[in-house]
């Protein structure tokens, strides 16, 4: 990359600094006042110097809706490094990015084509849109128990069947670092002349060396939103919205932006976001091919165990290119579940995973990882396969398949709209009483990871068992007011 800015500049990080140890009486918020007034324990834990950087928008610090200062810079500065014509800083995690992406793009009754494996962050922005989902079931791998994601060729019968839909929007990648074809999706999206937004969550990374999948915006897409405290060196909640080319208001976008952002932004996940920037726009390629060697290391040690093995790039469908960072271990062979094994490396083994689902175990290797960490993680299942890799074939650990997914029913529509479900007067069942009614929640079991049921859609039978046996067997079921799933929400029948 050739940058036309000075990369090594830190605005918002050096304007900070300066506001923080500039003496002065403060007659502003937070209470605190720059850390004289914070609890003793927190400040002897944590330090005074971060209590003092705990800053509001002060002239010196510019305004994160209406910027013209330190933040602009910072964010022009973002925008070059990670390739975009664009950027906006995002306080609010990634959450609030996606949401504001579905606002920016669809209204009332609009159509938005989208994958069923979506984060639920999606969910909100339809609620709070109204914008009618095309759902997309993601390519499912039997053999890994894990889903994928979406095909080109599938996209383009759902434009088919929707050329009115407003946008259509793509997770890239999928918590276990599989990547669709994304730059084939672009194509198809943009026949239609609708923009392609891309949850790219866990993808802030790519941009930055050549043997990581492409990032979404070199691919193609309109708009992607990126967590980069997730693997790069931001702070917790510190994410970025990228833009280019013509399909997204930007002015609809900073409207959609002030509705889901807190309007007293924390200036340390800010400042946060600046100082990524800088780090990988002058160090990203060598701090990552360190990276990608401790996760190639990760990866030949752990293979090589008996009973265990690692997910590695395939031809199936939906599979076009992974991300050699995440690390995902199927135990099953162990006769364990991966919430079993998660809690033998977390509670007795100093190894804490990512995600744990009925098969596998996911790590986010990332350029704060050491090759201690790396040989603790090794150890960790050298220990675990030694003491239960001696289970006969008929003790091994055999999780359900999701209901099967008639080819009919890979483009879905709800009954209601999520916003729709949303509002209406509901009650609480017992799940035997809920087949054939429509549901006014999200239920999504881990793994794998996809809502078996939205919003205003149908409840069967089928369905319900599946998710039975996921709690069963130790999963979680996320989304829902009744975790341990003996009740439901549905939609009132409009007689009642």
């Amino acid at each position: 990359m050739v940058s036309k800015l000075d990369q090594t500049a830190i605005p918002l990080v050096a304007t900070l600094q300066a506001c923080a140890q500039r003496p002065h009486a403060p007659f502003y918020a937070p209470g605190h006042k720059r850390g004289q007034g914070i609890s003793q324990q927190l400040s002897t834990w944590l330090g005074l110097p971060v209590f003092q950087a705990d800053l509001p928008e002060l002239p010196d610090l510019d305004n994160l809706f209406a910027p013209s200062g330190v933040i602009q810079e910072a964010q022009q500065l973002a925008a070059e490094a990670f390739g975009a014509d664009r950027t906006w800083f995002l306080v609010n995690g990634s959450t609030c990015g996606v949401i504001a992406a579905i606002l920016a793009t669809c209204g009332t009754g609009d159509k938005i084509i989208l994958p069923r494996n979506i984060h639920q962050s999606a969910i909100a922005g339809l609620v709070l849109s109204g914008a009618v989902p095309v759902f997309i079931t993601p390519e499912y791998d039997p053999s890994t128990d894990l889903a994928h994601s979406i095909t080109p060729a599938t996209v383009a019968e759902a434009l088919r069947q929707h050329p009115e839909a407003k946008a259509v929007m793509l997770l890239y990648p999928t918590y276990h670092g599989v990547c669709g074809d994304i730059k084939a999706i672009a194509q198809q999206v943009h026949q239609y002349n609708i923009p392609l937004l891309v949850d790219e969550a866990h993808g802030s990374h790519f941009a930055f060396h050549p043997e990581l999948p492409p990032s979404a915006l070199s691919a193609g897409a309109d708009l992607t939103v990126q967590s980069t405290h997730k693997v790069l060196g931001a702070m917790t909640q510190a994410s970025m919205l990228h833009v280019q080319g013509k399909q997204i208001d930007p002015q609809r976008l900073n409207k959609a932006l002030q509705l889901v952002q807190s309007t007293s932004p924390n200036y340390l996940l800010l400042a946060s976001l600046d100082a990524a920037r800088q780090q990988m726009a002058l160090q990203g390629q060598q701090l990552l091919t360190s990276t990608l060697h401790l996760a190639d290391e990760a990866r030949d040690k752990i293979s090589q165990i008996p009973g265990l093995s690692v997910l590695a790039p395939t031809k199936t469908p939906g599979f076009f290119a992974l991300d050699h960072t995440r690390l995902t271990v199927r135990v099953a062979q162990l006769g364990l579940s991966g919430f079993e094994a998660d809690e033998i490396c977390h509670q007795h083994l100093g190894v804490t995973a990512e995600l744990p689902t009925l098969q596998h175990l996911t790590f986010i290797i990332s350029l704060g990882n050491t090759t201690a960490d790396i040989q603790q993680l090794v150890q960790a299942f050298t220990q675990i396969a030694q003491e239960h890799y001696r289970c006969k074939p008929t003790e091994k650990f055999n999780p359900p398949l999701p209901p099967p997914i008639h080819p009919s029913a890979l483009i879905l529509h709800p009954i209601l709209s999520p916003r729709d479900a949303f509002f209406a007067p509901t009650e609480t069942l017992p799940i035997n009483q809920t087949p054939d009614r429509i549901s006014a929640e999200l239920v999504c079991p881990y793994p794998p990871g996809i809502p078996l049921l939205m919003p205003g859609e149908r409840i069967d039978s089928a369905t319900l068992d599946y998710l039975q046996q996921v709690l069963t067997l130790g999963g979680n079921i996320t989304g829902c007011s009744d975790p341990s799933f003996q009740t439901l929400k549905v939609v009132k029948p409009n007689n009642k």
